[in-house]
């Protein structure tokens, strides 16, 4: 059976859990340092819903293989033309074309919603990731030296960018 997407709902708030919480444990794909809590994830998936931002979900026999959304990039007024986008998929589940469907979905969303610009924030050790955000249209715009700290090292961040 092939995956689908669809907005995801309250119930799906423990599986997107477990795939955020296991990204935190084991890379540096989210900054972050401890495990998020249920009442934290739900506390993130109520202000999407409250500002109005898509969360997306990949689902294959009623399981969770990744998900995406975006959100404001900067609080500031002039950057409202602008959104910071995040997609997550299960390690065992990469490589499917999941991720791909995720992002495609998010950048047609905002594109119908009058967005000018997306951009996304990666680990600049992560490979995988700025590859393909490169195949999905994005470039490379910046690049920030030791901003971040996990797993006793610095972290570079890498900014990309796709106008829409």
């Amino acid at each position: 059976m092939a995956f689908f997407l669809r907005l995801a709902t309250q119930a799906d708030i423990p599986q997107i859990l477990a795939i955020v919480n296991y990204t935190i444990k084991t890379s540096t794909a989210n900054y972050q340092y401890d495990a998020q809590t249920v009442a934290e994830q739900t506390a993130w998936f109520e202000s999407k819903q409250q500002h109005k931002f898509p969360v997306w979900v990949a689902i294959q026999d009623q399981q969770i293989l990744g998900f995406g959304t975006y959100g404001v990039f900067r609080e500031k007024m002039g950057y409202q033309f602008t959104i910071e986008h995040s997609v997550y998929v299960k390690v065992d589940q990469q490589g499917k074309g999941i991720g791909k469907a995720l992002l495609t979905q998010l950048i047609d969303q905002a594109k119908a919603e009058g967005y000018h610009v997306m951009v996304g924030g990666i680990d600049a050790n992560n490979a995988e990731s700025i590859a393909f955000h490169q195949k999905m249209g994005f470039e490379i715009v910046g690049h920030l030296k030791e901003v971040g700290y996990k797993f006793g090292q610095w972290l570079d961040l890498c900014f990309m960018q796709r106008q829409l």
